[in-house]
């Protein structure tokens, strides 16, 4: 395998002339310094302290200032492990270049002091660092890697490390019930009643706060995590003994070196009682000797991997009031696993301190529950079923789960039933006087304007007025149509994916949605014009049908020219434009019918077809920008879309009528064609218009519209949800409402006054074209 140091040396060598066109190497012949550097058995480091080696650390450097993303090549890697760099503070939008991420992630990561920062500007030298050695984010909802690694580690056992100590209430033996109620996707991991740990060691959080009111327990950890390997030894001098055992027991842990105490404590856990710790009111251990056989005293293999879990953990010794007020922050995942309120007279196992946990105290927590869950947290609360915690959680979602006790005394004993109580945060609603209401980017002026049937062109102000209720970073748009709704989603710094069923629509969002940098030149664009050799099927196909014999070889010579093209997107942008051209040089736009009877002697009607696609491709390249997002443009099912958990999913099916047909395909089959150059589609030879069979979909009647929402809205159930219907289509509005129900705790629906800009359906005085949008909000 290829090493660092060698991929370094020969990107040195690749790029060596740019790099002294930047900055001239006096004193040194470039030719001997490529020598030296370009050769893969060579090592950069011969030349350190020398004049030249820092002169390259200059020119190495100022390569990384002028293009942040090379710090992540080989050279710009090696350059970042072995150079002086000035520490200095960068823009957010430097250090997501460098780590390749978002600028909202690198928000997060400066927000939260993962990423140290001097007035909201990470410091290059921290980013670098955290290029070189990756961890969670903190959200890490941009990378589908990161969370499908997680979700492995959730459901494979394997993976788990054990815990290090026995503990009353231990989740050990609820770990696969505890496990699938953890999101998918969270800010920091926070356990305020340590004990044991299970889950923490099962999950192996890197962004933790951990916390204990026994301050003997938090050393234990602390020695752990920070001297593991003195802990192993010592407690290599400890036996299975009653005698060694009541004087360690006897020994006051606080007058110990701390690595002294955690061995002690380790120590009696593993030879005490079923590894209970319970101590008196003066906060001496008071838990008999256990005489076990042969119990296993020193793990050092799970010490050591306990280690390793806790190594990024922040670990605290408090009351959990006081570190729930310091460290909670909105987006947290929070596991609350108190003492237990006793359900009989002889459960006591609330004597982990000599400070007990009443009754009072789990009234208390409740209202600290509440707290976090208007913060914004995501909670997990863990005690027995006792009808105190169903009247003081019975707000949030409660489960009973059948449980075995591993400290009771007799093993048949040790059964019973504990509560769940599950609150997930809901989205954050912003005030009226928050500066982002309303306001959409200039940007979204920039789309290329469209009389696609349905399009929202004209609805956006009203779309971003409802989304902008909420919080959130990503979309997704499911039946993206026309792209204008996924377009001012990035306009306004939105993460969109863009799906839609139609070559044609993923196209458009190829071109200006997913592609953030990538322009098609005037000058390439008009070399797709010239003649050439072509397959003649739309000249052959359509013939008389829709343009002219010269427009249909034209057409049929961009279509071989634009196949030829190795960049995605500017294929994309090209086909986008040859769409458009199309559409425009065709009466109303469409293709149900032939000929040219709706000609009404517009400007864009008498333009020649090549002036069409070159105003097209200018138009194309106007609407491309960078909204330093990962943006992806889909072709599939929205019933099969896969998405990681996107904070808000906007709907805009194709709407089911009585009144009218729903199907884009009839209408726009001849530019769906040019999309998807005619493959994979039923052509329809008999028809007059050519056109190819339709596409499946559920929403071409009144029951599989009502089942296909109903599926939606469960898939996406955890995300913010807008669906754009109208008054004239069904499921009525009533059984939307109640589908939302379902499967949404909050609903609300939003009217707004609008009227397509395609009429089809006018008789006598009743225009069947007025109709009521809704914008249906669930969350």
């Amino acid at each position: 395998m290829t090493s660092l140091l060698e991929e370094a040396s020969i990107q040195f060598f690749n790029e060596a002339k740019g790099l002294f066109d930047m900055m001239p190497l006096f004193g040194i012949e470039p030719q001997d310094l490529l020598v030296q550097l370009g050769t893969p058995s060579s090592s950069l480091s011969r030349l350190r302290d020398t004049p030249e080696w820092q002169r390259v650390c200059t020119l190495l450097i100022r390569r990384g200032t002028d293009e942040p993303a090379w710090w992540r090549t080989p050279l710009g890697n090696y350059a970042a492990r072995n150079i002086p760099i000035e520490d200095r503070a960068i823009t957010k939008a430097e250090a997501a270049k460098i780590l390749g991420v978002s600028n909202a992630t690198v928000a997060t990561l400066v927000r939260r002091g993962t990423l140290r920062s001097s007035e909201g500007k990470p410091f290059l030298s921290d980013t670098l660092e955290r290029m070189l050695e990756p961890r969670r984010a903190g959200r890490p909802r941009k990378s589908k890697a990161l969370l499908a690694q997680k979700t492995n580690v959730l459901g494979e056992s394997s993976n788990r490390v054990k815990p290090i100590l026995k503990w009353a209430g231990g989740k050990s033996q609820m770990l696969d019930v505890l496990i699938p109620k953890v999101p998918r996707r969270y800010g920091k991991y926070i356990e305020p009643f340590f004990g044991g740990g299970a889950l923490f060691f099962a999950l192996q959080p890197k962004d933790a706060v951990i916390a204990d009111s026994n301050p003997e327990l938090v050393n234990l950890y602390i020695q752990v995590r920070d001297h593991v390997e003195d802990v192993i030894s010592a407690l290599a001098g400890y036996r299975n003994e009653k005698e060694q055992f009541l004087e360690v027991r006897s020994l006051d842990w606080k007058t110990l070196p701390p690595v002294e105490a955690a061995a002690r404590t380790l120590y009696l856990n593993k030879t005490c009682f079923n590894g209970l710790y319970r101590v008196n009111r003066k906060g001496q251990f008071n838990t008999p000797f256990a005489n076990y056989k042969n119990p296993t005293i020193c793990d050092a293999e799970a010490l050591r991997n306990a280690s390793h879990a806790l190594a990024d953990a922040t670990i605290v010794c408090g009351d959990y009031t006081e570190v729930l007020a310091k460290y909670a922050e909105p987006d947290d995942f929070i596991f609350l696993d108190p003492p237990y309120i006793p359900v009989s007279e002889y459960s006591d196992f609330k004597r982990y301190t000599k400070e007990q946990f009443e009754i009072e105290d789990h009234s208390r927590l409740a209202i600290e529950f509440s707290r976090l869950h208007s913060l914004g947290c995501h909670l997990l609360l863990t005690n027995s079923n006792h009808p105190l915690v169903h009247e003081l959680y019975g707000q949030y979602e409660i489960q009973v789960i059948p449980t075995k006790r591993s400290v009771a005394c007799r093993a048949s004993s040790r059964t019973g039933e504990d509560t769940l109580i599950i609150a997930e945060p809901e989205p954050k609603a912003l005030t009226a006087t928050s500066s982002n209401l309303h306001e959409l980017s200039e940007q979204v002026a920039l789309y290329p304007s469209t009389r696609f049937m349905g399009s929202k062109q004209k609805l956006l102000t009203e779309l971003w007025d409802v989304a902008s209720r909420f919080e959130f970073d990503s979309v997704v748009d499911l039946f993206s149509g026309s792209g204008i709704v996924s377009y001012m989603f990035k306009a306004q710094g939105k993460q969109v994916i863009s799906n839609d069923y139609m070559a044609m629509s993923a196209t458009f969002t190829k071109a200006m949605v997913e592609n953030q940098t990538v322009t098609l030149p005037l000058i390439d664009a008009r070399r797709l014009l010239k003649d050439c050799l072509t397959d003649d099927f739309v000249a052959t196909t359509f013939k008389d049908l829709y343009y002219t014999d010269e427009e249909n070889h034209l057409i049929d010579v961009l279509r071989t020219r634009i196949k030829a093209i190795n960049d995605p997107y500017q294929r994309a942008i090209a086909m986008t434009a040859l769409i458009r051209a199309c559409t425009k040089k065709r009466p109303r736009g469409i293709f149900t019918y032939t000929g040219h009877r709706y000609d009404d002697g517009r400007k864009d009607l008498k333009k020649s077809l090549s002036e069409q696609f070159l105003d097209a491709v200018e138009a194309v390249n106007n609407a491309v920008f960078d909204n330093h997002q990962q943006n992806k443009s889909i072709r599939g099912d929205a019933l099969q879309l896969s998405a990681d958990h996107p904070d808000l999913v906007y709907m805009d099916p194709p709407y089911y009528s009585p009144l009218s047909d729903n199907e884009y395909v009839r209408r726009y089959h001849f530019v769906e064609g040019l999309a998807c150059d005619w493959q994979g589609v039923q052509m329809q030879e008999h028809t007059k218009t050519k056109k190819f069979k339709s596409y499946p979909t559920p929403f071409s009647s009144r029951t599989g519209a009502a089942d296909a929402f109903d599926r939606l809205i469960e898939r996406f159930k955890d995300s913010i949800l807008i669906i754009s219907y109208s008054s004239n289509s069904q499921p009525t509005k009533e059984e939307m409402l109640g589908i939302l129900g379902r499967h949404k705790k909050n609903v609300e629906v939003v009217p707004v006054d609008y009227r397509y800009s395609i009429g089809t359906q006018h008789k006598g005085d009743a225009n069947r074209n007025k109709v009521e949008e809704y914008f249906f909000l669930g969350w």
